[in-house]
């Protein structure tokens, strides 16, 4: 079974992808964007679905936005790129999971479009709700305690991902 390698995740700049106009209604002072995609090519083989997956994670930098002004401190700055950085860890690990969870399953050939759609919502919402929780217990990173909590939670969640796909 072949096996995307994702590298590692990409690394946030201020500069480079956060280019959106900021919303001002928002009580946040940065929104990291980012869109995850799937598509798959299907064959039939002896009653069995083979997929061939593509898997991508993209982060959207016209729709990605930053306060700075309301930041004042260089080691706030990096606090809140350090906590940006968290949500695309996240993703990372999303896209990585649904690269293992999407390619090792066995599908019937009546339905397979659907079970595939099906399992992709699950995951989709399983990190969607993970970076709501992550948000709210870090209070969006002024938690520095939760924050460090956090770090560790999403290491160890690359870590187990990367072991789990590197052994396929």
């Amino acid at each position: 079974m072949s096996r995307q390698d994702y590298g590692e995740p990409e690394q946030l700049d201020w500069n480079i992808h956060f280019k959106g106009k900021p919303d001002t209604n928002s009580p946040f002072y940065a929104l990291t964007a980012m869109t995850w995609k799937y598509s798959y090519g299907s064959t039939v083989y002896r009653n069995r679905v083979e997929i061939k997956l593509k898997n991508e994670i993209t982060i959207d930098k016209n729709r990605s936005w930053v306060k700075l002004d309301k930041v004042k401190s260089e080691e706030g700055r990096e606090n809140l790129l350090h906590h940006e950085q968290g949500h695309v860890n996240i993703q990372y690990v999303l896209l990585m999971e649904a690269d293992r969870v999407l390619k090792n399953r066995s599908y019937s050939v009546k339905n397979y479009k659907i079970q595939i759609a099906d399992l992709a919502n699950e995951i989709s919402d399983y990190f969607d709700t993970m970076q709501k929780n992550y948000d709210e217990e870090t209070e969006h990173g002024s938690n520095h305690k939760m924050q460090a909590r956090w770090d560790e939670i999403i290491s160890d969640k690359m870590e187990e991902s990367k072991a789990a796909s590197s052994s396929k």
